[in-house]
């Protein structure tokens, strides 16, 4: 309620009719004397509001919940009014985009500061991406350069602003430990978060080591997807992941897990029509002649026992499949061995394995297709399969595309070591056709 000058001092509070929203005016002599003058004042005082309006709702704001407004010539007061409160629209903040999740990989990625870091220094803003990084680890790759802010080195302590870009080094952490006694869905669920190469909503890469089973079979306990279980999350309508694709139980790599139903669909359907692109490496004796070239044969399952291998059938075979495989040596080691990388048209059981053996290099540490006689493995070599499902490219069910490369297994690093083959080397699969 507007208030006339003067109005703090002097004068008794009258209390305003119960259950009235309006003030009385005193009655008596001089009323109507006193409530023209009333009139004019009120008139006076609304033109210099209009006048200078800041001034007046500054007044009003400050002014009490009940102030007493002195009447015209009788020098009472009326209760006046409180102010009625202005409803004041609410403007929601500017949205700000949250820090994208940053998986550990081991290849260098760039990461992007937002608004919510500006001014955060270099090692807080690695601690806050990488909660699980150490302190030490964090200090070491900024000092050694291996971080680096819109291209250039920069120190622990410097402030980054929003919109620069993060050179991430290649980071892998350690699962953490758990105790002998947790549960073993717990387990599982380290354990695939520790072979985990690339994770989004929809899809899981994981980097499966040699030795592991994918599936379970006659005396197999533990295999992958038994452990994919352990991630289904809680309710009825809780998703459960799948298996898109196989490896054997001594190949090491890629292997392309759906989280949804929704991708598991739309991947089962890349790999029906051939459209996934997977690239093997493998050591094997001797070296392929021509360096570069298809095999294609047919493949049969045969029963010994209580094993089975694939043979090379003929075409019209009973259960023969055709089997399409491009090959090309990367890097030989004294006309001994070869680093050979293979691309798989088909997806035959034991294909590559079955081809390179059939073609006279079979692959070092095969206890199913190496064929050949009193061979000595070299010493410093383990004799393990050496096959690892480098890389897998797919188009990805929501878009874009996923393309992922596994590192070299141990036993199978410790024979590029000794060899002293470099990982790094141009792979001359990459021309090799996709078709038969």
């Amino acid at each position: 309620m507007r208030m006339r000058k003067g109005g703090y001092g002097g004068g008794k509070q009258a209390a305003g009719a119960r259950g009235r929203g309006k003030t009385e005016a005193p009655r008596g002599r001089g009323q109507g004397r006193g409530l023209g003058r009333d009139r004019d004042e009120r008139n006076k005082e609304r033109a210099r509001e209009r006048a200078n309006p800041r001034q007046s709702d500054l007044r009003v704001k400050h002014s009490p919940k009940h102030s007493a407004k002195r009447d015209g010539g009788r020098g009472r007061a009326v209760a006046a009014r409180p102010p009625r409160e202005q409803p004041v629209a609410f403007v929601p903040p500017p949205p700000v985009a949250a820090p994208k999740p940053v998986q550990f990989s081991a290849a260098v990625q760039t990461v992007t500061v937002t608004p919510d870091e500006n001014g955060m220094r270099v090692d807080r803003f690695f601690e806050a991406r990488f909660p699980g990084l150490s302190f030490s680890h964090i200090q070491r790759i900024i000092r050694k350069g291996e971080v680096r802010v819109n291209g250039k080195r920069t120190e622990p302590k410097n402030r980054l602003e929003a919109g620069q870009a993060i050179r991430v080094p290649p980071l892998k952490l350690d699962a953490p430990k758990l105790r002998d006694d947790a549960p073993q869905a717990q387990k599982d669920r380290a354990f695939i978060k520790s072979i985990t190469l690339f994770e989004d909503a929809d899809v899981l890469v994981l980097n499966k080591p040699m030795g592991l089973s994918v599936q379970g079979g006659s005396g197999t306990v533990r295999h992958l997807d038994g452990m994919l279980g352990a991630l289904r999350g809680p309710g009825i309508d809780a998703q459960r992941p799948r298996l898109v694709h196989r490896l054997d139980k001594d190949t090491a790599g890629c292997l392309l897990v759906a989280k949804t139903r929704f991708a598991a669909a739309a991947l089962a359907k890349t790999f029906r029509t051939r459209s996934a692109r997977k690239i093997y490496w493998a050591l094997v004796v001797g070296v392929p002649k021509p360096k570069q070239g298809r095999v294609s044969t047919y493949l049969a399952k045969q029963e010994e026992e209580e094993d089975s291998y694939m043979r090379i059938a003929k075409h019209g075979e009973k259960d023969a499949v055709h089997a399409v495989t491009y090959y090309a040596v990367v890097e030989t080691a004294a006309q001994k061995l070869s680093w050979i990388s293979l691309k798989p048209v088909t997806g035959r059981t034991h294909q590559l394995r079955a081809h390179m053996a059939h073609v006279g290099n079979p692959i070092i540490g095969d206890p199913k297709y190496f064929n050949i006689e009193n061979w000595e493995l070299p010493g410093g070599i383990q004799n393990k399969l050496h096959l690892l499902a480098r890389r897998i490219v797919v188009p990805h069910p929501r878009g874009g595309v996923i393309d992922i490369s596994a590192p070299l297994p141990p036993h199978m690093q410790q024979s590029w070591n000794l060899l002293g083959f470099d990982a790094k080397r141009y792979d001359p699969i990459e021309e090799a056709p996709e078709e038969e």
